[in-house]
């Protein structure tokens, strides 16, 4: 696909749980610029009506259903966490699924550049969608706290999130840009600033 000058560039927002892509991600929105969050696009997938939900039910049964139809993703959470091959089948079923909900959404965009906000972004291949990469880090004592603090889940829980999500150093590994959230909102909001104006003077991505 050849990108036109006036077609918005792709920005790929990553990082550990906690470390703080929704906040940054947030000041990107206030700033005037498109972002979509891969999380709500899995989410959109699989709304009632569609069809990813009902082959999901067909799949596990009846009991990843609530009482009003909506997916229960805590048992379907449960379900997989437990047995990788059937994590590897519901992946090969919304990977695909997610990424044209995603490339929908990108194509709609009217800011210069625009933002795909995935803390899945290495190891679901949406890194491929974009032209650049921005790690948000925090030191993993910090992303616990925050984690902690923010969704009232037990320690272990939080360890196991982050042993299934990419290490830190493959993260960085793939990084073009890493923003250190280690200090308060405003240090966040002015790093976020500063890369926004940084990336105004980029055309695909690249300086």
């Amino acid at each position: 696909m050849t990108r036109s000058v006036n077609t918005p560039w792709i920005l790929g927002l990553t990082g550990g749980i906690g470390s703080g892509k929704s906040a940054a991600a947030q000041h990107f929105i206030d700033l005037g610029i498109h972002v979509i969050d891969a999380d709500h696009a899995a989410r959109w997938v699989v709304e009632p009506g569609r069809p990813a939900l009902e082959q999901i039910a067909r799949h596990f049964g009846e009991g990843v259903l609530q009482a009003d139809g909506q997916l229960d993703r805590a048992a379907l959470r449960k379900l997989i966490f437990e047995d990788p091959q059937q994590r590897r089948w519901l992946e090969a079923l919304l990977h695909p699924l997610i990424a044209e909900e995603i490339a929908s959404h990108l194509a709609r965009a009217q800011s210069p550049y625009a933002i795909l906000v995935s803390p899945l972004l290495v190891e679901s291949g949406q890194a491929r969608m974009t032209q650049r990469i921005l790690v948000i880090d925090a030191p993993q004592q910090l992303q616990i706290e925050r984690t902690l603090l923010r969704d009232q889940v037990s320690e272990q829980q939080v360890q196991a999130i982050l042993q299934a999500q990419a290490s830190r150093e493959e993260r960085l590994r793939n990084a073009d840009d890493v923003l250190v959230n280690d200090r308060d909102r405003a240090w966040l909001h002015s790093e976020v600033e500063r890369l926004h104006h940084f990336y105004l003077t980029l055309r695909g991505g690249q300086p």
